[in-house]
């Protein structure tokens, strides 16, 4: 089972433009998936516009929290494995990402992305 963690931007700039991420994520893999977010990316969520929703549907979705080693999320995900998919539309992260990446796309669709360097 593949498994997607979400970062804060991408679920502040999904709700911000109306994607729907959950079904946006199951037509971009065609596998079976598991969603996930660190323990970190939930605190930052706690005081941002939209924060709120995105933690109701962190939620009522059931995604897998995942505790944080590191004070700073991105650290976090740049210590992700091989096995994880990162959805984020942070573009300093995208540049040291070696994993797959899903991101925003004409503030409409996600993209999955090879992101090998």
């Amino acid at each position: 089972m593949q498994k997607i963690i979400l970062d804060t931007n991408f679920l502040l700039s999904c709700l911000n433009f109306r994607i729907d991420f959950i079904s946006e994520i199951n037509r971009v893999l065609n596998l079976k998936h598991e969603l996930c977010i660190f323990q970190g990316t939930l605190n930052e969520l706690k005081n941002k516009k939209l924060g709120k929703l995105a933690l109701d549907i962190i939620k009522n979705k059931n995604i897998k929290v995942i505790n944080s080693k590191n004070s700073y999320v991105d650290e976090d995900i740049l210590n992700a494995k091989e096995d994880y998919i990162i959805a984020t539309n942070d573009k300093n992260l995208i540049k040291e990402l070696k994993l797959p990446i899903i991101r925003i796309k004409q503030r409409k669709y996600l993209i999955l992305q090879k992101n090998v360097l």
